[in-house]
């Protein structure tokens, strides 16, 4: 028995808060419960069904801040593949194919991107080489991306020039990091985009600045994809034997882009 301090306290409370009385309420769910009336002739509801709707309320709302959390996190992982403002936004149907040599490269990158999980497992690698203009960059930028949004996987799109800037960086006596250290900070990420191959007049330091970060990746098995305006066969005397042999292992291919430019359509 509550003491009569207590439940002099209790009915203060009560009318302050609009309480005139208690009778007995029945709810469909949870049976007999003790509903309190109020000024106004309304009655609580089933303190069970409250709770439950409280639960229930509880845990939407930390569904939606867990949802927040999941976007925040997959802006991080956007914004550190480094890929350009200009390629951020394309995507696989934004992707323009009116031929068939189009439609082929772009079911190609999709299914590359789809399978990412076995092709990582493998290490495949892929090769978009051909003419300026064709699309080469923005299916690349769309496989990214499709990784890292649907397969929660790590991505890094680069140029071969950035590459070789960061490891000359290391040679100085100056230098925050070694060269070891600059070519694995091209090796941690789950894919590998290597973007303007063959496109610097310094082909012997590219070619071995391609191959330092391919073979490291080669040996932990993590595929690369290279974006190359040259044709194949000029893309394999720029890149190196070594190099194109390590790419073609675990079933690597190359997709070729050899119809005119958008670019210069559009013009």
């Amino acid at each position: 028995m509550a003491p009569t301090g207590f439940n002099s306290i209790l009915e203060r409370t009560q009318r302050l808060a609009g309480i005139v009385g208690q009778e007995q309420a029945t709810c469909d769910r949870h049976g007999a419960y003790e509903a309190q009336v109020f000024r106004d002739e309304r009655r609580s509801g089933c303190p069970a069904c409250a709770e439950e709707a409280r639960e229930k309320r509880e845990a939407e709302e930390w569904a939606a801040q867990r949802r927040q959390g999941a976007v925040a996190k997959l802006e991080r992982r956007l914004g550190s593949a480094m890929i350009p403002p200009r390629f951020t936004g394309k995507t696989f149907e934004s992707y323009r194919a009116d031929f068939p040599e189009q439609k082929k490269a772009l079911a190609s990158c999709r299914r590359y991107a789809e399978q990412f999980a076995e092709n990582a497992q493998d290490g495949r690698c892929m090769l978009l080489l051909g003419k300026t203009g064709t699309g080469k960059t923005h299916l690349a930028a769309a496989v990214a991306q499709h990784v890292i949004r649907d397969h929660g996987a790590t991505a890094i799109y680069t140029t071969v020039s950035r590459i070789c800037q960061h490891i000359k960086g290391s040679f100085g006596s100056d230098a925050s990091y070694t060269e070891v250290q600059a070519i694995e900070l091209f090796a941690q990420a789950d894919l590998l985009v290597i973007d303007e191959v063959g496109a610097s007049r310094d082909n012997d330091f590219e070619r071995m600045s391609i191959f330092e970060v391919v073979n490291k990746r080669y040996e932990e098995m993590k595929p690369t994809v290279l974006v190359s305006n040259l044709s194949a066969a000029k893309f394999e005397a720029s890149v190196g034997d070594r190099t194109a042999d390590r790419l073609r292992e675990g079933g690597g291919f190359v997709l070729l882009f050899e119809w005119e430019s958008a670019r210069r359509g559009a013009a």
